[in-house]
């Protein structure tokens, strides 16, 4: 069976290298199949799950997975785009560790993983309405129904080169590009 064939009939889209990395983009239909796969084949270790906002594409979310060997010697990414709405199948079976990085991709950008053992929120607090990773979430923050929620004192390290000034609100203490408003 020839290469092509072959990423065919396991769903897969495309294979790239780039400076000895390898990427693998699959379809959500084969993504479970892929990880189960390469789980077997020596990616042991689930190195994190993340999620791109292509805020204005269709679909509009991209999952990224990072698999590596215990011994460090094989690496794979593996993407799998995914439209608003739809649920992504859960890694947790095959890697436990996917439990926290789910819950975290679900908190921030609202993906919703199916199987998942404890799908809830783990940074924001239950009842959050929204999710702050979206490219549609304002950089500025949304206002809170709980005062002084982040901040209720003194800051650490006023004053330090990672520290907004004092009395800036959170719109203009963000720190930008020279030029941009």
């Amino acid at each position: 069976m020839s290469v092509a064939a072959e990423m065919k009939a396991i769903g897969l889209k495309e294979v790239s290298e780039f400076r000895g990395e390898t990427t693998v983009q699959v379809g959500l239909t084969s993504l479970k199949a892929l990880l189960v796969r390469l789980k077997k084949e020596g990616y042991e270790m689930l190195l994190d799950v993340s999620s791109l906002d292509h805020l204005g594409e269709e679909p509009r979310f991209e999952m990224v997975y990072e698999l590596a060997s215990l011994d460090d010697s094989k690496h794979v990414r593996v993407k799998c785009k995914v439209a608003e709405g739809v649920e992504v199948p859960s890694a947790v079976d095959i890697w436990k560790t996917a439990n926290w990085h789910e819950r975290e991709v679900y908190d921030m950008m609202g993906i919703c993983f199916s199987g998942h053992p404890q799908m809830e929120r783990i940074l924001m607090w239950e009842g959050f309405p929204y999710f702050p990773l979206r490219k549609d979430f304002p950089l500025a923050g949304k206002e809170s129904e709980m005062p002084d929620v982040a901040f209720s004192g003194v800051a650490p390290l006023e004053g330090g080169p990672f520290v907004t000034s004092p009395g800036s609100t959170r719109e203009s203490g963000e720190p930008r590009a020279k030029g941009e408003s």
